[in-house]
């Protein structure tokens, strides 16, 4: 299959190079970018002069079409409310790695990205492209809205719990903590080396625009579930997200660690890039880095009967790129791992 990329000169754009460049099936024929056309995409990134010498071509829906058979879209919030409408239009595979579909009621939308939302209609298209939960739409979907980093991380944690109603649905606080990378391409002021470097902040407290996301895929899982409380914070690092949950059990007299234990490695004995840490042992984020695995592990606290789930991914991987070619081998029929079977980098 031929693929074009949409956005290559952002973070997750080149990381779905890098992860394609090795896929036995899907061949990337076109990478298009909206400000850089004409350029070699290696005056952008000298460190891959060694792929095939791409130019950076315009974005011409109609040709590019005609020519692939998905496109994934990685460009920042707003810009594929634009693209995804046309490309609608055509018989093509499409696969957005921004948040623009990922809200279902417009309204909400507006109100936590401060600009207008798409149309209903394209909308009501888009399949949520969380892999491990909704494996039978994405195989059936013609366009995949990718999850957010934050709540790949955060909705795999807590999955089997909700929909298994075992918790108080009032009492989800997340506690998640990302690298740089997460912020994107564009330097700021909070990303630059100076104020980053050697510290550690929390930024959009209550008000980060993965918070609806998040909630409308819990809500989906289980109605009884109101709101979360939901934090962020930036860690002087590359790459990686931890979500710590810490939610309390419903059932008093029945929840043991070695019960959750054995609910999660049974949630996710057919998802392969899910790995349930044994009892005692919690993951880091350097042992998931450059791959697209989600490492989780569980405490739980008979005292407070409180449970804690510890749940790490790589953010351009599992939390964008990786995931949104795992999405595209199941539109395609392929094995989920399909050019995905990736051994972390450590140190």
């Amino acid at each position: 299959m031929k693929a074009a990329i949409i956005g290559v000169t952002g973070y997750s754009g080149i990381e779905l190079l890098r992860l394609l460049a090795n896929h036995p099936n899907i061949h990337v024929h076109s990478v298009h970018s909206s400000s850089q056309t004409g350029m070699k995409l290696s005056e952008v990134y000298p460190h891959i002069t060694s792929l095939a010498n791409y130019s950076l071509e315009s974005i011409d829906i109609p040709k590019l079409a005609s020519e692939v058979d998905i496109v994934f879209i990685a460009t920042p919030s707003g810009v594929s409310t634009t693209i995804v409408p046309e490309l609608l239009k055509h018989d093509v595979k499409i696969v957005d790695l921004s948040g623009d579909y990922r809200i279902k009621d417009p309204a909400t939308f507006e109100e936590w990205y401060k600009h207008p939302a798409p149309k209903q209609v394209d909308i009501n298209q888009a399949i949520y492209g969380l892999s491990e939960w909704n494996k039978e739409d994405i195989k059936n979907s013609k366009f995949i809205s990718n999850p957010g980093c934050y709540p790949t991380a955060t909705l795999l944690g807590l999955a089997p719990l909700v929909q298994n109603k075992l918790i108080d649905e009032k009492s989800i606080v997340i506690d998640a903590k990302s690298g740089i990378s997460g912020a994107g391409k564009s330097p700021s002021r909070t990303t630059h080396y100076a104020e980053s470097n050697d510290n550690f902040s929390i930024y959009k407290v209550n008000r980060h625009q993965h918070i609806p996301e998040i909630e409308q895929a819990l809500k989906g899982w289980d109605d009884e579930v109101p709101f979360v409380t939901f934090s962020t914070h930036l860690v002087p690092m590359t790459r990686g997200i931890m979500s710590t949950i810490y939610v309390n059990s419903n059932s008093a007299n029945t929840t043991t660690l070695e019960s959750l234990h054995e609910l999660y490695k049974t949630s996710y004995e057919d998802s392969p890039f899910v790995r349930i840490r044994e009892i005692g042992n919690f993951p880091s984020t350097k042992e998931v880095y450059g791959t697209n695995f989600c490492d989780i592990g569980l405490a739980f606290d008979p005292r407070t009967q409180r449970i804690t789930i510890v749940s790490v991914i790589d953010n351009l991987v599992k939390g964008a790129a990786g995931q949104a070619i795992q999405n595209a081998n199941l539109m395609f029929g392929l094995d989920e791992m399909t050019g995905l079977q990736l051994v972390p980098l450590f140190p």
